[in-house]
């Protein structure tokens, strides 16, 4: 322990090995050791006890929009990685579109890490976007260090990113899979889309037909069969569809090379309960019902679904109007998304443990970014420290988000987080927060 700065001193440490009573050595940034509870430690180390609350592995975020430059006054990474720091989140990857210009090319990922470069309080790295006319820059951006590239089956909702057909899908996907990259899908297809019922105005129940489970499931059909043909990486994002759970498990068994996301608030909000005309609760694909949010949590805890991310997605708050039909689809989750998993999964009878895996190591593991994601030594000193069994009782104003629209507003949520920690030191404390400290990150090749 001759080289350790600081060392965490908690009764409750979550390691892969469980849950235990530690004392955790950092040094240089990174975890040196994790020790017994009671361990001695080197006279010029500095100790801090944090009793009994739960000292965590900083929760890794794969599935953000910044929206910056270009939709700056939407979110920004000023405002993003504060209330990520805030939630416990210590990396994020942002997506490539809602910005101007979108992350399609290298300029244009360079114009993204120029801007990123002295705003981020945690650590940020970023998608590629593939689209139509854009095959000729996936393998230069690859190796500019991206995680992986997002697509679209279906209309993005913003001119400058359209989506691929099938036949755009498998020109990306085999180019992806040359390098053996990720493709990362937003899976609805257009067809089932185009033939819904489109009704308009502020009823919750139309906005939902017009988004079928079908949709979903046909397009990750579809994303498998070429996945399989190509033996390429795939990724379906924000799954909403019980449905296709089957498709997905199938391929699983299968050796296809799919994994799969959801998001808090499939996992914390049905359709039953939103409001008409509250489109804060508007996402594509949309919050469904309450049966089919108990099958999502069935598939989580069986490893059908993989990990948790918010895609947060957020806007000013002039384009929430109470027409689900045009308002901005998007839901603001950044800072509350280990409350709100943490409170649901406590109810369902899962653990901080559970809840570490499918927010934190699952996500590491699927960017490839070893050295986060767990409280071991050779990681990375991120850690968020969360009184579990505290509640509060969710106020947009005090909220970090750059635009303060929330479908939480108001929910009484378990687990506040106490402080979060960046390479060892600490980044924000009972709301007070330093100056940015976060690194952009590459793809480890």
């Amino acid at each position: 322990m001759s080289d350790t700065e600081l060392v965490l001193r908690s009764r409750r440490v979550i390691t892969p090995e469980g849950t235990r009573a530690a004392s955790v050595a950092v040094g240089g940034g990174r975890i040196t050791a994790v020790l017994p509870y009671d361990c001695e430690v080197p006279t010029d180390a500095r100790v801090e006890d944090l009793g009994d609350d739960v000292l965590l592995p900083g929760l890794v975020d794969t599935h953000v929009h910044v929206n910056d430059p270009g939709r700056t006054e939407w979110e920004g990474f000023w405002t993003a990685t504060r209330a990520a720091a805030a939630g416990g989140i210590t990396t994020l990857v942002d997506m490539p579109l809602n910005s101007l210009p979108p992350t399609t090319t290298v300029e244009n990922l360079r114009t993204k890490r120029e801007v990123a470069a002295d705003k981020a309080h945690i650590d940020v790295g970023f998608w590629g976007g593939a689209l139509p006319d854009n095959v000729k820059d996936l393998r230069p951006l690859h190796e500019s260090g991206v995680f992986g590239f997002k697509a679209f089956l279906s209309p993005s909702g913003v001119d400058e990113f359209p989506h691929l057909d099938q036949d755009g899908l498998a020109r990306s996907l085999a180019e992806i899979a040359s390098f053996d990259g990720l493709l990362i899908v937003h899976a609805e297809d257009p067809h089932h889309l185009e033939t819904a019922p489109q009704r308009g105005g502020p009823k919750y129940a139309d906005f939902l037909a017009s988004r079928p489970r079908g949709a979903e499931d046909t397009a990750i059909a579809r994303l498998i069969a070429q996945a399989k043909r190509l033996d390429a990486r795939v990724h379906v994002l924000h799954l909403s569809s019980s449905d296709a759970l089957p498709l997905i498990a199938r391929a699983k068994a299968e050796g296809v090379r799919i994994t799969v996301e959801t998001c808090p608030h499939y996992l914390t909000l049905t359709a039953e309960e939103v409001p008409d005309g509250a489109s804060e609760f508007k996402c594509c694909p949309p919050i469904r019902e309450s049966a089919n949010q108990d099958l999502l949590w069935q598939a989580l805890a069986e490893g059908t679904i993989d990990c948790v991310v918010t895609d947060h997605s957020p806007s000013t708050a002039d384009l929430k109007t109470d027409d689900f039909a045009t308002a901005w689809g998007g839901i603001s989750g950044l800072q509350l998304s280990l409350a709100a998993v943490w409170t649901e999964a406590r109810r369902r009878g899962h653990t901080l443990e559970d809840v570490v895996r499918w927010m934190s190591a699952r996500t590491s593991r699927l960017v490839g970014l070893d050295h986060k994601g767990a409280i071991e030594a050779g990681r990375d000193a991120d850690f968020a420290v969360l009184a579990p069994d505290a509640t509060f009782t969710v106020d947009p104003a005090a909220l970090q988000h750059r635009n303060r629209v929330t479908a939480y507003a108001g929910k009484t949520l378990y687990g506040v987080v106490k402080s979060t920690w960046l390479r060892g030191q600490r980044i924000v404390s009972d709301g007070e927060f330093t100056t940015p400290k976060g690194q952009l990150l590459t793809r480890t090749p």
